[in-house]
């Protein structure tokens, strides 16, 4: 289970829902890496996709706070190191997530809002299913196919080009001659349930290992190091998508796929063009009715906008598509015993309830562990150990407790009390009083801080992992292991190591698992980290509410790490300019303001920082698009904007590098006006700023 802080979707205020979001995303990203890139998973499916699914639930709820660092936009992990690696022209990107109609209508309300498009305009979409397997991506070079790659982290994938060769669906020289002379061919790798269970069947016949799942095992059987293993395990792979294409030949979604076809890819014949929400609606019932007959594993339905004009006006938001969804099919759900409850104290204090199961398969999964998401959420359900309860995998993933069976309560049941005290360091554990609502926290936190072994360790984890400093060789296991025996206790005695092992009697190499090259490929690779991009440092604090996204956006705006304490030290005189230039990024509200402003008047974070700035130089961010005549300056849009929507055109100017401002200020570069504009418009005259209007914008893009 995640460190992160869970409470029930239904009850998440927009603040607290925030504050979630940025919680889930440093444990997805370690189980990514451990699932994806080694094979190796560290928790079951249900455990991880509760945390995934947990994620995607509270974006569903609160659309406009997905984060740019958000797990349902991050793909994949990093490519294995014993793949050559594959630098993808263009990003392999993930799918946002709809769990209902509701969701599928809202996601096309939200492409008329973007494109501006009236209610009686056509907007056509194609549904197809969403396939269960590995993403691949072909490239072909006059018409043959010269490499082939995994996803990856949705920039650089793993080589597997002779693997994928071995696949009949796979041509190796594309039909006809109208083909491109560069095109990246996207699909999905899968296993039939038939080949899979005929592959079972010979494994057990041979007294060798079988497989849990078609999925896996096709991930599984795509990684081999040698081809000839590829080869004889029976893959597949349908074409859905492309990537680099030097002349596209195609209008519509639908077009390409077809074109696809005709190239001699293997396309779905299940996908179909629809013309409005019901017709997507009709299609995606109609194939979960067909769902068990397909012979392949499919977890929903993907819609996407059929217009490419469309596509690329809507672009993208992180990591996924403006103009594209998936619609998970349904939850499945179960009875089991509640035995236990457990808590557990996750890095930053919160004590989170873990319902202890009897194992039950829902979905297809074990599923032995489920989030109860805090104390007002066990007392609303009445959940008490020794209950049978029920169990709901939504999205055909995430296990969570909908609640217990009065019939079949035993007598010894008894209502289960919090703890106030941290089980893991005795501190006084609170629920902290929001001042805005006048209610307290959802959830139960330790105070105990820097001295709760729980915390310390969480924090430090967070430190070394692969957003933050991203230590080669200094992953879980070792943080563990070096906290327990005293050499890290601080994030500066990280970087400390090499001279006190000098020092010491008992040296690193002499360690069990140690030697004399992997103990210097250790300080070698600290003493590579020393220089990291300010992004990543300020990320690496793991300061409440402040996510990789907020990270970017403080690194950007301050540009030095003396000029952001600077800053924030000031700021917590909240008349100062310092505050007010704080509040008026676009993207900083006065929760995570108030968060920062916490962090750095603390003494004992100075000190952190003190002892960290004596081993460690964080870089500036290069500059965005430095060739763009608004890099660097900050942007102001008011007013009716006429021939972009708001969200075009911020997208647009943080594109170019500018930063956007929800306010204008004496720091102001420029004001965008449109008609209609007022109180900023004035201000921007009053102070003196720059103010031009949408033709004057495009001119100054070089786009008028």
């Amino acid at each position: 289970m995640s460190d992160t802080e869970q409470t029930a979707v239904e009850s998440l205020s927009a603040e607290a829902a925030k504050i979630e979001l940025e919680r889930l995303a440093a444990a997805i990203a370690h189980h990514d890496t451990a699932y994806h890139q080694n094979d190796a998973p560290e928790v079951s499916d249900a455990e991880y996709d509760a945390l995934r699914l947990r994620n995607s639930a509270i974006e569903a709820r609160f659309p406009d706070l997905v984060r740019k660092d958000s797990p349902s936009q991050r793909v994949g992990a990093a490519a294995a190191e014993k793949f050559d690696k594959i630098t993808h022209a263009v990003p392999m990107l993930s799918l946002s997530n709809a769990f209902n109609d509701e969701d599928v209508d809202e996601f096309c309300a939200r492409i008329r809002r973007f494109l501006n498009l009236p209610d009686d305009e056509l907007l056509a979409m194609t549904a197809e299913p969403k396939i269960d397997g590995l993403s691949a991506s072909l490239r072909y070079e006059n018409g043959r196919l010269v490499t082939g790659a995994t996803r990856g982290d949705g920039q650089v994938g793993e080589n597997v080009t002779e693997n994928l060769k071995t696949i009949k669906d796979i041509p190796h020289r594309l039909a006809g001659s109208d083909w491109p002379d560069v095109v990246e061919i996207r699909g999905e790798v899968y296993m039939t349930h038939a080949d899979f269970e005929a592959l079972n069947t010979r494994q057990a016949a041979e007294g060798k290992q079988t497989y849990v799942n078609p999925r896996n095992t096709a991930a599984g059987s795509l990684r081999q190091l040698d081809p000839a293993m590829t080869a004889a395990r029976p893959l597949k792979f349908f074409a859905y998508a492309w990537g680099e294409v030097s002349e596209e030949p195609w209008s519509t979604q639908m077009g390409a796929v077809e074109q696809m076809a005709a190239w001699g890819f293997v396309i779905n014949p299940q996908m179909q063009r629809c013309e409005s929400v019901a017709e997507m609606l009709s299609v995606y019932r109609g194939i979960e009715e067909q769902r068990a007959s397909l012979g392949y594993d499919i977890d929903g339905v993907v819609y996407k906008v059929d217009r490419l004009d469309w596509q690329r006006r809507l672009g993208f938001v992180s990591r996924a598509p403006r103009w594209a969804t998936a619609h998970k099919f349904p939850a499945e759900k179960a009875t089991t015993v509640l035995r236990d409850i457990e808590i557990q104290v996750g890095r930053t204090g919160a004590l989170t309830p873990v319902a202890k199961l009897d194992p039950v398969t829902v979905g297809g999964v074990v599923v032995s562990n489920a989030t109860l998401h805090n104390e007002d959420e066990i007392e609303r359900k009445d959940v008490r150990i020794g209950d049978t309860v029920i169990i709901q995998r939504a999205g055909d993933v995430i296990p969570q407790v909908l609640g217990h069976v009065p019939e079949k309560r035993p007598a010894s049941a008894e209502a289960f009390v919090f703890p106030v005290y941290c089980p893991a360091c005795g501190s006084h554990a609170v629920r902290e009083h929001n001042p805005k609502t006048g209610k307290l926290d959802a959830v139960r936190r330790c105070t105990g801080g820097l001295i709760c072994p729980a915390q310390a360790v969480e924090r430090l984890k967070h430190f070394v992992s692969r957003n933050a400093f991203d230590i080669e060789g200094l992953g879980t296991k070792q943080i563990e292991a070096f906290h327990e025996e005293g050499m890290i206790q601080r994030p500066a005695d990280i970087f400390t190591l090499r001279k006190r092992d000098e020092r010491s009697l008992k040296k690193l190499k002499d360690r069990e698992g140690y030697g004399e090259t992997s103990a210097r490929n250790l300080f070698d690779a600290v003493d590579d980290r020393r220089n990291v991009s300010l992004d990543r440092f300020i990320y690496a604090l793991g300061m409440r509410h402040v996510g990789e996204t907020t990270a970017r956006l403080l690194a950007r705006t301050y540009g030095t790490m003396e000029a952001l304490n600077e800053a924030l030290v000031a700021a917590s005189d909240r008349e100062s300019d310092a505050w007010a230039d704080l509040v008026n990024i676009d993207g900083i509200g006065e929760v995570v303001a108030e968060a920062l402003v916490d962090f750095f008047a603390e003494e004992h974070n100075q000190e952190v920082l003190r002892d960290l700035l004596a081993e460690v130089s964080p870089e500036p961010l290069e500059a965005v698009a430095s060739e763009s005549p608004v890099s660097g300056k900050t942007v102001v849009f008011t007013g009716s904007l006429e021939k972009m929507t708001r969200d075009e055109a911020k997208a647009m100017a943080e594109r170019l590098g500018a930063k956007v401002a929800g306010s204008v200020s004496k720091k102001t570069d420029l004001v965008v006006a449109g008609p209609g504009a007022g109180s900023k418009l004035k201000k921007a005259t009053d102070l003196g700023v720059e103010v031009t209007d949408e033709d004057g914008w495009f001119v100054l893009i070089g786009e008028g």
